[in-house]
């Protein structure tokens, strides 16, 4: 093993051991006095009225997936926006069809029912 490599590995193995001797240390200090309130899923002061195993309908999901693939492309307007003035004519044409496509995904989704809660 060439001396590069041992290095690395005194590295590795000194990083790995801190790191557990860290959590042995707050395992040994922390205050442990656990009670059923503390063993709730969720310290809200509301009571667990089913298990957090329930099922969603798919169309939650479809809207979530439909939000954060829309959402990201309107955050490449910010671009345009700072650069607006150097792109001329050619940075609005861009954009135009930028956004015809992002309405054309819009009234798609419209048309298929994805945006309908009901």
């Amino acid at each position: 093993m060439s001396y590069g490599y041992q290095a690395i590995f005194i590295y590795l193995v000194c990083s790995i051991l801190f790191v557990l001797a860290l959590l042995l240390l707050a395992k040994l200090l922390r205050p442990s006095m656990p009670s059923p309130v503390k063993q709730e899923a969720y310290e809200c002061g509301i009571r667990a009225v089913s298990t957090a195993r329930g099922r969603y309908t798919v169309r939650f999901y479809i809207i979530a997936i439909l939000f954060v693939i829309f959402d990201v492309e309107t955050v490449f307007l910010y671009p345009w926006a700072v650069r607006f003035q150097q792109l001329g004519w050619f940075g609005v044409a861009e954009i135009a069809v930028f956004l015809l496509i992002l309405i054309a995904g819009y009234v798609w989704a419209y048309k298929k029912g994805a945006l309908e809660w009901v």
